[in-house]
């Protein structure tokens, strides 16, 4: 990358810097991302398109992937967390518009947000969320074994995730009692189980051409976490996706609530619209309230 462009990324990426304790960037690898070939090229802004019709940072080529903590107020902290996991198609990360500003929306509500920068692109030869499952599982150990140091209660740590980011949220959601990576250091022998998650327009639920069946990577049981799920009529991804998704949840008898809007179509993150889906952190917000993630410290 271009030392100018390198330069305007990180300006832009600092304007979303929230004005409570910052911690981070941190490494979540001591000693490199497992099977990573560094073969993907130079990491950091793709220049965005000409004809974009929205501002977002596109972070490409993550071989390095990354934790940083944003703490909200000392006043209004309620020792909650959650891992956030931007979309992109496992291809990019949005950066900004599912990350840093969805840290910020987590800070107002009191709960601290852990940004997960996650390897993309996809891995040739891998499954698509293979690398990203690993980082994923990875972070959620760390902020669990920090939870002292960071302020937050261990058993109120969530993870929620936007697109792609939504299918790796399902996907660490019911993957946690093996890793899926060989052990690196005692962070991996902590729990790595979310205590909640949230999904917002997720993708890649189910295999659309074996009659809505659940995508393999996404075992449904008892033990999965509560979760909450927003999705529109219109989006570009099948409706039915989180659908079949939710009917799962609800066979293992997994506290589970869905919100379905009629229009919105996908990634629009948090930035406020004139259609009732922009109220969905309203809704997500009650829903955390309900299940008790937002109670005092």
């Amino acid at each position: 990358m271009k030392p100018l462009l390198t330069a305007l990324a990180l300006i832009a990426f600092a304007t979303f810097a929230l004005a409570g304790e910052q911690i981070g960037p941190i490494q979540l690898w001591p000693n490199g991302a497992p099977d990573e070939k560094g073969d993907i090229g130079e990491e950091g802004a793709r220049p965005p398109r000409p004809d974009a019709k929205k501002k977002i940072i596109i972070w490409q080529n993550v071989s390095a992937p990354t934790l940083t903590v944003y703490k909200p107020e000392k006043a209004r902290d309620t020792g909650a967390a959650v891992v956030v996991c931007p979309g992109g198609a496992y291809n990019i990360l949005a950066l900004d518009l599912e990350g840093t500003e969805v840290c910020e929306w987590l800070n107002s509500i009191g709960v601290t947000g852990v940004l997960l920068k996650y390897r993309v692109p996809r891995r040739k030869g891998r499954e698509k969320h293979e690398a990203p499952l690993a980082d994923a599982q990875r972070a959620l150990g760390i902020v669990r074994g920090h939870a002292k140091e960071w302020g937050v209660d261990p058993k109120r740590i969530g993870i929620m995730g936007f697109s792609a980011g939504g299918h790796l949220t399902a996907t660490a959601s019911n993957n946690f009692k093996r890793r899926s990576y060989r052990y690196v250091d005692h962070n991996d022998a902590i729990d790595c189980r979310p205590d909640f998650a949230m999904l917002i327009y997720p993708a890649y639920l189910t295999l659309e051409k074996e009659n809505n069946r659940l995508a393999p990577e996404l075992p449904v049981s008892k033990d999965t976490p509560p979760t909450v799920i927003i999705m529109t009529e219109d989006d570009g991804v099948r409706v039915e996706n989180a659908l079949f998704y939710y009917l799962a949840l609800k066979r293992a008898k997994v506290p589970a609530e869905m919100h379905l809007y009629a229009k919105g179509g996908h990634g629009y993150g948090l930035r406020p619209s004139e259609l009732e889906v922009s109220n969905w952190p309203k809704r997500c917000e009650t829903w955390l309230r309900g299940i008790g993630v937002l109670s005092r410290k």
